[in-house]
């Protein structure tokens, strides 16, 4: 059975310790805050590896991303060769006025072309403004930090253990080949193949 008033003293003793405390102010914009590296800015984007597959737009559940296309033919590289046809990325702007900020969008790219970026200066006067560009978007992809290191203890991934035995039973057989003796031609028969047997008649 709880003693009553019990819990407002406890209050009472924390709003005591902290009252006789200094509080600690952060000059903001002077001295810029210390985000942790997984935080969510905003969203860069590497449009080199953009293949306007549309994933991100259809998996994003606020409908923010919107993204403009058309299509390009390539001519055959080799002669008789069949033409192919690829996506152009015309736009890509994120209203970040409706993002939510769930990182779906970086989840299921394919082709990791959307990186979370730690900037968060960007309040606008205007919701309209809000809307970024591509252009936005990559100069946000520039301050994206670098991916933590591997843990040392970690698997291999398999890709790479697979590379790794294949290029050393390459080199395996490569040094085998060259180590191997070549065999050594037969003597020539100076009667020649139509010479009788048994020596001169």
């Amino acid at each position: 059975m709880p003693i009553p008033g019990s819990g407002l003293a406890k209050g009472l003793a924390v709003t005591l310790r902290t009252m006789t405390k200094r509080s600690h102010t952060a000059q903001y914009p002077e001295v810029q805050p210390e985000l942790p590296p997984r935080t969510r800015g905003v969203i860069g984007l590497f449009e080199e590896n953009c293949t306007v597959c549309m994933l991100c737009a259809r998996e994003c559940p606020d409908w923010c991303i919107y993204i403009d296309s058309h299509k390009e033919t390539i001519p055959a590289a080799t002669p008789g060769g069949r033409e192919r046809s690829r996506n152009v990325l015309d736009r890509f702007a994120i209203d970040f006025s409706l993002c939510m900020y769930c990182g779906i969008c970086i989840e299921v790219c394919p082709f990791d072309a959307l990186f979370w970026s730690p900037e968060f200066e960007y309040a606008e006067t205007d919701i309209r403004d809000l809307t970024h560009e591509r252009d936005k978007l990559r100069e946000w992809m520039w301050t994206v930090p670098a991916p933590p290191a591997l843990d040392p203890a970690a698997e291999e991934p398999k890709e790479l253990a697979a590379a790794r035995k294949a290029a050393e039973k390459a080199e395996a057989a490569a040094a085998a080949a060259a180590a191997a003796p070549s065999e050594p031609d037969a003597p020539a028969d100076p009667a020649g193949p139509d010479a009788p047997a048994g020596g001169a008649a």
